[in-house]
């Protein structure tokens, strides 16, 4: 019922999709680290709701969401994703690590996906919410990865995107880490 493109054209939209997952999970507290401009790393960590093993895995299938659940939810859509295109979008052009765990979960889960392929499912000891590494972005797909214009460009892109999304959601506090570096950490803003 639903028509969706691609999600993944460059390092921006991966950290836009991941902090869009973030603040569907309710966080409180959003962690962004990119390297080389996310064409090594892009990790998004929250303290959000969190996923059981059951929806994690199926995160990573096309067209398979926990947003929605009938015909009739697209006709009351209050998350930002909702299509089931994002994780699996992102894993077929990178190498991907998500940890996971619900409050009411004594242990997390931890899998491990490369090129699509879910390399590994397993237990894992984390804090509630969600952490999601994308490294090596592209790695699987060159022509894609020489499109990328140089990092400062790349690395501009993704500056506004997180501007854009931590100012539109001021009961968010959010911290941004490049190269090591932390260029913001932003508190909740009170009414």
């Amino acid at each position: 019922k639903i028509a969706a493109g691609e999600v993944v054209n460059r390092p921006d939209s991966v950290v836009k999709e991941l902090i869009e997952n973030s603040i569907d999970a309710k966080a409180t507290h959003i962690t962004i680290v990119i390297k080389e401009a996310g064409k090594t790393l892009i990790q998004v960590t929250d303290d959000g709701l969190g996923m059981s093993e059951e929806d994690a895995v199926m995160s990573f299938q096309r067209h398979s969401t926990s947003k929605i659940s009938s015909y009739e939810d697209l006709e009351n859509i209050l998350t930002l994703g909702f299509r089931g295109e994002a994780l699996a979008s992102i894993a077929s052009v990178a190498q991907v690590e998500l940890k996971t765990k619900t409050a009411s979960d004594d242990v997390g889960t931890l899998i491990r996906v490369d090129g699509s392929e879910i390399m590994e499912v397993t237990k894992t000891q984390c804090d509630t919410g969600t952490s999601i590494s994308v490294k090596n972005l592209f790695y699987n797909t060159p022509g894609r990865r020489n499109f990328l214009k140089t990092n400062q460009t790349e690395f501009r892109h993704i500056y506004e995107t997180f501007i854009r999304l931590a100012i539109s959601n001021p009961e968010v506090a959010f911290t941004f880490v490049n190269n090591d570096d932390e260029i913001f950490d932003m508190r909740v803003s009170s009414p």
